[in-house]
């Protein structure tokens, strides 16, 4: 499998390239040259595989030979080694809880798979890699959790200083060894800009392997895909259409969602899930894509106003307007909808939405019919990750998770730095 950049179609690079670059030279994403069609056999016995023999059977067609079969094996059974559940709501509605790993995050799945494929990279190339990430809330936890005490690997998170959660900032400011964090004087847009200016800095890339934890690595975007494959196999049989509802910032979820329909997965539908940072569903709505600075709201890992992974959709499209809105609704909600809708479900069901997974439920209700379709939406991250939104609004206490509870007691160690690229610069030639 060749990839090449969203920005220049006749380069080609090989995933171990792609991987390791994060970013092409153009500023380009990498995308695979071909989505390979899986065969009506592997359909026939998904059922009765399991995650990471799921995992396995998807990675190897995007890998090639850059990784062996026994590793990739190794790989996504150790990446994989949590629950992944769907769990039923109400009526014809069900969560696919992504929350069950070691940072209680879904991005669990895709930073700890990135992370032993360049831990391999780094040990086969014999050089230290330097590992730039932006995170509005829990890419960072879980780029730091996969990485930590990994040889030859540096890890430099930024983040918007006062624009996460307490919980994910002593996340993502906790770990120490080879994990920096730098809190940034500005938004998450800033900090995706300065990782991306970095990236096609001469100097820099004079003096360090650079690449990136976030999804515009393919790394981190491909393994995305392996949990639709899972939810759908959990809700057979059922005669009914599946329809996914995925909360959506960045866009690496529903990317991920829809590169398992182009291999095969029948899902019928998407519904692309915002809050006020709603530039795609404009996008499917009006037909116009037009980038603004992100707005803070209680779902903040969905505060991205200029997100990366549009670009990816758009080559799946071939930029076709038309067709992407045959696949894909979009919609958005307000913080007010939000909270109501956490209040709601557990009035009636007893069960607890984290903000990013409420947007996902009210897309649901908005467009699914309950007739003929069945609907999944993803629950991202667990509600103690927001616990003072949650509790505020439902009014009893969260449970933290060890993991969490732990983070919580340490002390936070961060940088703080502006957002002008030079200071950054500076910063990392010094490190």
């Amino acid at each position: 499998m060749k990839y090449f950049s969203t920005n220049n179609i006749d380069l080609r690079y090989s995933f171990k390239e792609a991987v390791i670059k994060g970013l092409a030279p153009d500023k380009g994403l990498f995308f695979p040259v071909s989505i390979p069609k899986l065969g009506t056999d592997f359909f026939k016995r998904l059922p009765g595989l399991s995650l990471p023999e799921i995992g396995f059977e998807v990675a190897r067609h995007f890998v090639g030979d850059d990784i062996s079969d026994a590793d990739l094996k190794k790989i996504t059974e150790e990446v994989l080694n949590f629950p992944i559940p769907v769990v039923p709501i109400e009526d014809s509605v069900y969560t696919l809880e992504l929350f069950h790993g070691p940072t209680c995050a879904f991005k669990d799945v895709g930073a700890r798979f990135m992370s032993r494929c360049l831990s391999a990279f780094a040990k086969q190339n014999q050089e230290a890699v330097t590992i730039l990430v932006a995170t509005s809330g829990d890419t960072g936890s879980a780029v730091a959790n996969g990485f930590l005490g990994v040889e030859g690997v540096n890890v430099i998170i930024l983040y918007p200083a006062g624009k996460v959660s307490k919980i994910q900032e002593q996340q993502l400011t906790t770990m120490g060894q080879n994990i920096t964090a730098l809190e940034v004087d500005g938004t998450f847009d800033d900090c995706q800009a300065l990782v991306k200016t970095a990236f096609g800095d001469n100097d820099l890339n004079a003096k360090l392997s650079l690449t990136s934890a976030n999804s515009i690595n393919i790394a981190r975007l491909l393994p995305q895909s392996f949990y639709y494959f899972y939810a759908w196999a959990q809700l057979q049989p059922t005669d009914k259409k599946v329809v996914f509802s995925v909360p959506s910032g960045n866009y690496g979820n529903l990317t991920g969602g829809l590169l398992a329909k182009q291999m095969g997965l029948p899902i019928d539908s998407f519904i692309a899930s915002a809050n006020i940072n709603k530039v795609v569903p404009d996008y499917l709505n009006t037909g116009k894509y037009e980038t603004k600075a992100s707005v803070q709201t209680i779902s903040n890992a969905m505060d991205v106003g200029a997100p990366s992974n549009f670009a990816r959709m758009m080559e799946l499209y071939q930029e076709k307007h038309s067709d992407i809105i045959k696949d894909v609704k979009g919609v958005w909600f307000s913080d007010e909808e939000t909270e109501d809708a956490i209040a709601d479900v557990y009035n009636r069901t007893k069960y607890i939405l984290d903000p990013h997974g409420a947007v996902g439920y009210l897309g649901l209700k908005k467009y699914l019919n309950k007739e003929s379709e069945v609907g999944v939406f993803l629950e991202t991250a667990h509600p103690a990750k927001f616990k003072d939104t949650v509790e505020k609004v439902l009014n009893i206490e969260i449970k933290v998770p060890d993991y969490l509870q732990e983070c919580l007691g340490k002390e936070k160690k961060s940088i703080l730095i502006s957002k002008e690229f030079s200071e950054f610069k500076s910063f990392l030639l010094l490190k």
